[in-house]
C-alpha cells in the first residue's frame, strides 16, 4: 500500500481554509477553501498579514498572542478550538473556529503556523437565535408566577 500523499493537493482539496503565515504574521500559504470563506484570492492574500481576516477590535490582542507564540514556542491552540469573529473581504462578520500547529525548520526553531479555519456562522447564529428564544420563554414563565 502506497502511503505517500501530495501534501499541497491535500491542502488544495480539503473544505475547511488552510492558512500558513511565516513568523511575522505574513501569508505564505491560502488554499481554495480560504478564498471561498474570506473572499480573497490567493494572489491578494499571499504576502499580506492576517489583519485582512481580523476585525480591527480585535488586532492587538491577536498580535500580542501570535508574538507570545513565536518567541516561546508555546500554543494552546493546537489540540483546543479557538472560536472568534472575523471579517471577510467585504469587510463582513464571520464566526469562525480553528485550530494551529507550528512547523518548524531544520534548525528546530519555528519557520510557521498553520491555521485550519471552520466557518461556523450559521451555527453561531442558530445558538444565538436559540439563547434568544430560551430568555424570552424564561421571562414569559417568570411574569406568569
Amino acid at each position: 500500500m502506497n502511503t505517500e500523499v501530495d501534501v499541497m493537493a491535500l491542502v488544495a482539496a480539503v473544505g475547511d481554509a488552510v492558512v500558513v503565515c511565516d513568523t511575522s504574521g505574513a501569508i505564505t500559504l491560502w488554499n481554495p477553501a480560504a478564498q471561498r470563506m474570506f473572499g480573497h484570492t490567493e494572489q491578494e492574500a499571499l504576502g499580506q498579514s492576517l489583519d485582512i481576516i481580523i476585525p480591527e477590535r480585535l488586532r492587538k490582542r491577536h498580535w500580542e498572542g501570535y508574538e507570545k507564540t513565536m518567541a516561546t514556542g508555546v500554543t494552546r491552540y493546537g489540540a483546543d478550538v479557538l472560536r472568534v469573529p472575523a471579517i471577510n473581504k467585504q469587510g463582513e462578520s464571520l464566526s469562525i473556529a480553528f485550530t494551529v500547529a507550528l512547523l518548524h525548520g531544520p534548525d528546530g526553531q519555528i519557520s510557521a503556523i498553520a491555521s485550519v479555519i471552520r466557518d461556523e456562522s450559521s451555527r453561531f447564529n442558530e445558538d444565538r437565535a436559540l439563547r434568544k428564544r430560551l430568555a424570552e420563554l424564561e421571562a414569559q414563565v417568570g411574569a406568569a408566577r
